[in-house]
């Protein structure tokens, strides 16, 4: 609609070029009248209050302002939010949700690029593909071989947000047996998936694998305790792609230098990034990555496409595939 007006907060070079490319843009610019941020950084509140007056359609990114009460009070137009991140929590306010503003965000997009990244990393730990490749690398043919494999396997999944439905869906192929650790599951999700319920002390005690996917509230801050990480099965394997406080890291560190026989495999820490003297860079029994999960850089335009898909649908009056309501925003990740 040609009196549509839009701003995007994220400065216009580095970041937003990976989400919105040439072709992007010209499908963003038919929509509406874009206002774009051209200060080369992040948006201050003042200028955002300043900038959002008289914007029908917001969309936002890592690291912008947000829309809190203050921005609210000179929004006088604004009907939608459109975030590139996955999480929201931190960029949406009560008062936005008060004021009827619609909320849609890159949520699906990039916790399916996360499940896949989660499925990447149990193989690569399992089957220690870093380990024999620097090996051979370094020109050592190895004589024995203790790789594993993902088939079979039981799963043991804390948390059942978007991401872990997409990584149950991955799993099936290689007929995993899983179990799962949530208080807002459905009895008709058990049966549909197959899963079946498990506290987190049954979970941890009995599954191979172990893969984390809660959001980090004040509830779920270290939430994996040293006992629950003691009681793991001998040669299990912990991956982490949600947020490093949900699990105590001092413990995990004690519990990885105890247990020679546990693998983890760490996206995500408590301090990002991690510092090169972290006790956790000289354990051999973890894999290590810099928060690189998902979604991977090849996905980023399809980020923008779901929310220009439900920006066309808003203005049409259609539902929308990527809203996340007030309720939803509350439990995810904060920023």
């Amino acid at each position: 609609m040609p009196d549509t007006e839009i701003l995007v907060t994220m400065p216009r070079r580095g970041v937003v070029t990976t989400f919105f490319d040439e072709e992007r843009v010209r499908r963003l610019e038919s929509i509406g009248r874009v206002h774009w941020n051209k200060t080369g950084r992040q948006l201050t509140p003042d200028e955002l209050c300043r900038a959002i007056r008289g914007i029908d359609i917001c969309i936002t990114g890592w690291d912008s302002p947000c829309l809190d009460e203050a921005v609210m009070a000179c929004a006088d137009r604004l009907r939608l939010l459109a975030h590139t991140g996955g999480s929201v929590n931190g960029y949406v306010s009560d008062a936005l949700y008060r004021r009827g503003v619609r909320v849609v965000s890159g949520n699906r997009v990039f916790a399916e690029s996360v499940a896949e990244g989660t499925v990447a990393y149990m193989l690569a730990a399992l089957r220690r593909i870093p380990h024999y490749s620097t090996g051979l690398a370094n020109g050592r043919w190895p004589q024995t071989f203790s790789n594993r494999g993902l088939l079979e396997r039981s799963v043991g999944i804390v948390g059942y947000g978007t991401i872990a439905q997409y990584l149950v869906e991955m799993l099936a192929p290689f007929r995993c047996r899983v179990q799962v650790y949530s208080r807002h599951i459905e009895p008709a999700e058990l049966q549909r998936t197959g899963m079946t319920r498990a506290d987190l002390p049954a979970l941890f005690a009995g599954c191979d694998i172990v893969s984390l996917h809660t959001g980090l509230t004040a509830a779920t801050r270290h939430l994996i305790t040293e006992p629950l990480l003691r009681s793991m099965k001998p040669g299990a394997l912990l991956v982490n792609t949600a947020r490093g406080a949900i699990v105590d890291e001092a413990a995990l560190c004690r519990v990885l230098a105890d247990r020679p026989d546990l693998t983890a495999v760490l996206d995500v820490y408590e301090q990002e990034p991690l510092p090169a003297d972290h006790p956790l860079c000289g354990l051999p029994n973890v894999l290590l990555m810099p928060h690189q999960a998902g979604p991977t850089i090849d996905r980023r335009p399809a980020v923008a496409d779901s929310l220009l898909d439900d920006i066309e649908a808003f203005l049409s009056g259609s539902a929308l595939r990527c809203e996340i309501s007030r309720r939803y925003a509350a439990v995810m990740t904060a920023r």
